[in-house]
Formats: C-alpha cells, structure tokens, sequence
C-alpha cells in the first residue's frame, strides 16, 4: 500500500524518520512524508528510501492549516493516512489535523499530536468521514481526551478503553505495559511482547509506523494494531537482549522489525 505520513516540525523531525521508516519496513510499498517546507532538505538527506513533500508551515515551523489543499491532492494516490509523530500543539497544526480527520475517507491512523489536537473536542470522532480510524495514545494523552486521571485510568483500564472504542466506532491502541487494543465491535487484545526499556523517545513513533505499513497490506484496523503492538515489543525485546533495556533506543526497535517478521514468517 501506498502510505501517506504527516509528522515531523521543528526539533521533531527525528519522529517524522522513525515513523516512515518503520512503514516502509512493516511492508508498506510507497511512504511519501508531508513535513514543513523548511525542514524538507534535512528529511531528504536523512530518509533517502522515503519521499518527501515539503508542506506550508507556521512561523513556528509546524505544518500549516494552508497545507490542507496540497495533502488532499496528493492523498488521491494513497491508501491511509498517518497523522501526528512530532507534529507539535501549534494552533494552526492543530486545525489542519481536525479538519482532515473530519473530510478524509481514506483510513486514518491518528498518533501524539494528532490526538492532542482533539483534546475538549473528542466529540468530533462521530462527525469523521471514515470509517476506519486508529488512536494510539499512551496514558497521559488518553487522560487528556477522558479529562481523567491517569491513575483512574490504570484502575479501569481495559473498561475504559473498550468504551471508548465503541462509542466512536473505532480502534483504540493504548500504549504502556501489556497495551491493550480494543475495536469498535467488542472485540480486545493484550500484548505480553515488550519490556521497560521501550519507554523511551520514539518508541511510540516506531508503533504507529508498523500498524499503518500493516494496514496497507490489507489487513483489519483491529488485526493491524493488534499484530503491530506485537512486533513492536518483539522488536524491542530483541534489542533490550543486544543492547540491554538501560541503554535501549527507538532505533533498536527500528532495526529489530526485519528480524520479527523474518520469525513469524518462518513459523
């Protein structure tokens, strides 16, 4: 499938590499990354296998709501849409991520920032044109949609997030130890791959990028998290064991995927 990755701003742009890359190795056969004009020449250099579109952007260096006629031109030729890895709160980011996610049909995949921007407003979920949607928060950024504390959360964990799911049709992805997926129709997984070590700055990035490179292959919403929150924590349980959990980073995690999947296809 053909992905089309909206991340990266200024002092982020290392959110934008991960999450591409991580595509591109779960199997995704075209990444084109929708970043701000002025950090375009950098991504280049450093994403060689991904293709770049410089976007309009804020003073600030954020992606720019003015962006919003380009993406949906070059979205004609994609398959899904991952919104959010290092896209910052600007204001303007923040109504071109709501205005996409509320037009778009294609499938979307809505991570960090690109939930932050929903933060007083998830009511809009039930006013989206597509029916396919993933969030993958982690704790504090779900505490942010349900206006609760994290802890209550903890305690409540899996009937919280099998609500949410239901309630506005959608895959909810919440990351931490044992993440649990949940699906608009019931349906729940808890992954048991993974380890301390992956808490760390990108690991989260490197996710979403595996779930929308299994997307694209054809898989369900809910059959894609589930089987990407997996290898994500496989990979980073390989990488804890070379590396150890202490000195682990998001890249290890990156590097690991080729070697998860080398498994599960041998099984």
């Amino acid at each position: 499938g053909k992905v089309f990755v909206l991340a990266g701003s200024l002092g982020m742009s290392g959110a934008a590499y991960l999450s591409s890359l991580a595509a591109l190795r779960s199997g995704a056969g075209l990444v084109y990354l929708g970043i701000p004009k002025s950090l375009n020449s950098e991504a280049e250099g450093k994403i060689t296998e991904v293709i770049t579109v410089p976007l309009p952007e804020t003073k600030q260096k954020t992606l720019s709501v003015k962006a919003f006629k380009k993406i949906k031109s070059i979205l004609k030729d994609c398959d899904l849409l991952l919104i959010g890895p290092g896209l910052s709160r600007n204001i303007s980011t923040q109504e071109l991520v709501v205005k996409l996610v509320l037009t778009m049909k294609k499938p979307i995949l809505l991570d960090a920032d690109g939930i932050n921007a929903f933060k007083s407003r998830v009511k809009l979920f039930k006013k989206r044109k597509a029916q396919s949607l993933i969030l993958t928060p982690h704790l504090g950024e779900f505490s942010r949609l349900l206006r609760m504390p994290v802890q209550k959360i903890k305690d409540n964990r899996k009937e919280l997030v099998s609500k949410f799911a239901e309630e506005y049709k959608l895959t909810l992805v919440l990351k931490g130890h044992n993440t649990i997926v949940a699906s608009g129709d019931g349906k729940s997984f808890f992954n048991n791959s993974g380890n301390p070590g992956m808490a760390t700055a990108g690991s989260g990035d490197v996710l979403s990028g595996i779930i929308v490179g299994l997307l694209g292959q054809g898989l369900t919403d809910f059959e894609a998290a589930s089987l990407g929150v997996y290898i994500h924590g496989k990979a980073g349980d390989i990488a804890a064991w070379d590396k150890t959990e202490l000195a682990l980073i998001a890249t290890d995690i990156l590097e690991n995927i080729p070697i998860v999947f080398k498994e599960l296809i041998s099984e």
